[in-house]
């Protein structure tokens, strides 16, 4: 039996006893009932550093505070994160700017700092199919939500299909609200459909970036250049207003290149035939 030298003994904190035990009994206890839970957690943990430290009070109650407050700010990010129904993690980061020499990459930056929202400004990502539109402005929701901002992403036929659906339910205002609501909303696929334009969808999107103008901002993206909105929502009326309320704080950011996703899956498929060549050698 191997014999415990003094060096491999674990130092074991001193125990509370009396009027010690008490008091940390009563406050735990006050952090529970405040549902202070990650600072009740640590508390232990927190006491046994202070006393092997020798923290002060402030240090204590600075420490166990931030462990609190560092929870409160997870949980709320994760809630936005939720909310945000974001269809893919993509961030800024991740997009190859290399790859896509259509993109103005300092120009992206700059959203990324997320300055258009102070201003309630829109961005209009327009460009071909699989140019990056879609991971741009993920990419941006996602940092207004780490930022702390509501966001929120849907589709433009969701959008439609959703306030047509409230409307024969009596609840459009109700619909209205929520669309309105998010600091940051993106509607992507903007004047996706050609042959069957639905006035009823066109009157909701509409209505959502009207409630929206000036007030909180709007991505949209769009495969279609803006002078052909007109046409693609059979009612170049709307499209003309449609228009002027998102470009009186709009950004156009005008994607001119080869297909992002048609590129990557021509390194993969390069990938894979150098993969089966070194096999056969």
């Amino acid at each position: 039996m191997k014999r415990v030298e003094p060096t491999d003994m674990v130092e074991v904190p001193e125990p509370m006893v009396g009027e010690q035990a008490q008091a940390y009994q009563r406050l735990r206890s006050h952090l529970s009932q405040l549902r202070l839970v990650a600072a009740a957690e640590s508390l232990t943990a927190v006491l046994d550093a202070a006393r092997e430290q020798h923290l002060s009070v402030i240090s204590v109650l600075e420490r166990l505070l931030g462990i609190e407050v560092a929870a409160v700010q997870s949980r709320r990010q994760a809630g936005l994160l939720r909310f945000a129904s974001l269809p893919a993690p993509y961030r800024i980061e991740d997009f190859d700017f290399s790859a896509q020499p259509g993109v103005e990459e300092k120009l992206i930056r700059e959203l990324a700092s997320l300055r258009f929202l102070d201003d309630a400004g829109n961005v209009l990502l327009v460009g071909q199919p699989g140019t990056g539109k879609t991971m741009i402005a993920i990419g941006l929701a996602r940092a207004a939500v780490a930022a702390g901002h509501r966001v929120y992403f849907t589709t433009a036929a969701d959008l439609a299909k959703r306030c047509k659906r409230a409307a024969l339910e009596g609840r459009w205002p109700t619909a209205m609200r929520f669309f309105a609501g998010p600091r940051l909303l993106v509607i992507d696929e903007f004047a996706y459909a050609r042959h069957t334009p639905d006035p009823e969808a066109n009157t909701a999107l509409f209505e959502v970036i009207s409630r929206r103008y000036l007030k909180s901002s709007t991505i949209v993206t769009s495969h279609a250049g803006i002078a052909s909105w007109g046409e693609r929502l059979a009612d170049p009326m709307l499209a003309a207003s449609l228009l002027d309320r998102l470009l009186h704080r709009g950004i156009v950011v005008a994607i001119d290149g080869p297909s992002y996703r048609m590129r990557a899956h021509q390194q993969r498929t390069e990938q894979l035939r150098q993969a089966i060549g070194a096999s056969k050698k």
